[in-house]
C-alpha cells in the first residue's frame, strides 16, 4: 500500500512540475503579405485558432501580430505555421 501511496504521489508531482513550468508569454510577430485593412483579421483568426493563444493583437499599420500563449501548449514555430498557412508568413521581430 504504502508502495503505491508512494507511486501515486510522484505521479501528482511529475505531472504538477510539469503544469507549473508552462508559462505565459508574449511574443510579437513580423507579418508580411498584410496588404488591405482586412488581412488582420484572418492573421487573428489564424492566430487565434492555435491552442493555448489567449490572446492576439494585430496591427495593420505596423505589419506585427502580438501574441500571448501558453507556451506549455503552443510555440513561436506552430505560430508562425499559423499565419504562414494563413497566406500570411511570419517571423519573430527582433
Amino acid at each position: 500500500m504504502k508502495k503505491l501511496l508512494a507511486s501515486a504521489a510522484l505521479i501528482i508531482g511529475v505531472l504538477a512540475s510539469s503544469s507549473a513550468l508552462a508559462a505565459e508569454k508574449t511574443v510579437t510577430l513580423a507579418v508580411q503579405n498584410m496588404n488591405c485593412a482586412s488581412c488582420p483579421y484572418t492573421v487573428k483568426a489564424s492566430l487565434e485558432a492555435v491552442p493555448g493563444v489567449s490572446r492576439v493583437t494585430v496591427s495593420y499599420e505596423a505589419k506585427t501580430a502580438t501574441v500571448t500563449f501558453d507556451d506549455g501548449k503552443t510555440g513561436v514555430k506552430a505560430l508562425t505555421a499559423a499565419t504562414t498557412n494563413a497566406g500570411y508568413p511570419s517571423v519573430p521581430k527582433g
